[in-house]
């Protein structure tokens, strides 16, 4: 009765193993970091959130190469965070350009002032 006891949970454990589906949790979680970093890239979180997701998009480029599980997954959020830092940093320099070109607009008296100062700087007028 003993030797009975533990062969059936052994083959249990093997068999509920054997069933259950194979993941890559880097993978995934860089999919979904890629994502939501490429969302809000535009106001400078996204650029921090991708870097995350790219260091987990590498890990889970390695855990596919050892176990053949999610590569299509860790490509995706390599990708996409790496568009999520490079949208960030354009998105910086577009705001220094700005910045520095309009800076003696930003003491106007009124909007309509900002607006033409604005429009000054920019077109050269």
């Amino acid at each position: 009765m003993n030797t009975r006891e533990t062969a059936t949970p052994m083959r249990h454990t093997a068999f509920a193993q054997a069933d259950r589906p194979r993941r890559n949790g880097p993978a995934g979680a860089a999919v979904v970091l890629g994502v939501i970093g490429l969302s809000t890239s535009i106001v400078f979180v996204g650029g921090l959130i991708g870097v995350v997701g790219l260091a987990l998009g590498i890990a889970g480029l390695v855990t596919a190469g050892r176990t053949g599980v999610g590569r299509g997954r860790a490509v995706a959020g390599v990708v996409t965070s790496a568009l999520a830092i490079v949208v960030s940093v354009l998105a910086a320099v577009l705001l220094v350009w700005y910045a520095d070109r309009t800076q003696d607009c930003y003491r106007p008296d009124s909007l309509r002032q900002y607006r033409q100062c604005v429009q000054q700087h920019l077109t050269g007028n």
